[in-house]
């Protein structure tokens, strides 16, 4: 179901570019933005891993290290290829994958979600983060991250040709549909990037959920990531992080607090993965 949902979001953004795009110039507006778009994320894509480590001084541990372990033994159950493995200098619990594919790819974990988590919380984390990788989530996060900005890039030019008198308005004091055009442009300008921006954090919400259930078939374990999860949402509280907004959504759970953080979620409500982890164990009569 999240998989179809996803696939759903994914053809509403593309209809949500095509569309814009043929208001705004034709479809081969639309594609020079797309084109632009994808270059900028391109080398973000091929280059997440390096970034996002450097970012929050990771280092990289071995097969002497507890959160080593526990990412070999789940890797080897479930048939993939083994990530590096990093631990990130800091309280706040948190945790994340990146890589461009399974073949090249890396989980994270904080000093702080070490310490706070047993054993089999912290291999439900993992398996939640493996899920990521198996699913390629980073790429498909990548694809959304390139058509939102390209509507965002034709929602710019929409307000520029709005300043400037064009599609029409200003060239023709005769042409009433002069004004219906600007009103168009400007609704354009603001209205189409808060859709991308919506309809990309929902994405991002369906493949947290898709990774949750990935992790309860993995470990076995839905109860312990719903501890986890109860768990690192308290922490992040008491524990603030600094994060970059553009990686939030990588987190297991969302480390920004407040603001606009509330308003755009990258992650679904936690009590409401706690809930859905929950049917889970039933279903597979744990609970």
């Amino acid at each position: 179901m999240n998989t179809f949902k996803t696939a759903i979001l994914m053809i509403a953004l593309t209809l949500l570019l095509v569309f814009i795009g043929d208001l705004l110039g034709g479809r081969g507006g639309a594609l020079m933005a797309l084109i632009f778009a994808g270059m900028m994320n391109f080398l973000t894509y091929w280059l997440s891993d390096k970034i996002v480590l450097a970012m929050y001084r990771a280092r990289e541990v071995g097969p002497e290290h507890r959160l080593y372990r526990i990412v070999r033994r789940l890797v080897e159950r479930a048939g993939m290829p083994m990530p590096k493995v990093y631990v990130i200098p800091t309280a706040s619990p948190n945790a994340f994958a990146t890589g461009r594919n399974p073949k090249h790819a890396a989980v994270a974990a904080t000093e702080g979600i070490l310490h706070m988590l047993d054993d089999d919380e912290l291999e439900a984390v993992v398996a939640h983060e493996l899920s990521h990788i198996r699913h390629r989530d980073i790429l498909i996060a990548t694809i959304a991250a390139t058509i939102a900005g390209a509507i965002m890039m034709l929602a710019n030019w929409a307000r520029w040709a709005a300043i400037f008198g064009g599609y029409g308005y200003g060239r023709d004091e005769e042409d009433r549909g002069g004004m219906a055009n600007l009103l168009v442009l400007l609704f354009l300008a603001i209205v189409a990037p808060i859709a991308a921006l919506l309809i990309q954090l929902a994405i991002s919400r369906s493949r947290e959920y898709a990774a949750d259930e990935g992790s309860a078939k993995l470990s076995g374990k839905p109860l312990a990531l719903a501890r986890a999860l109860a768990k690192l949402e308290e922490g992040v509280r008491y524990y603030p992080m600094r994060v970059n907004e553009a990686t939030a959504h990588m987190f297991i759970v969302n480390p920004l607090r407040g603001g606009l953080a509330t308003l755009f979620r990258t992650h679904p409500p936690t009590e409401e993965r706690i809930r859905r982890l929950q049917m889970i164990a039933r279903r597979m009569g744990l609970a």
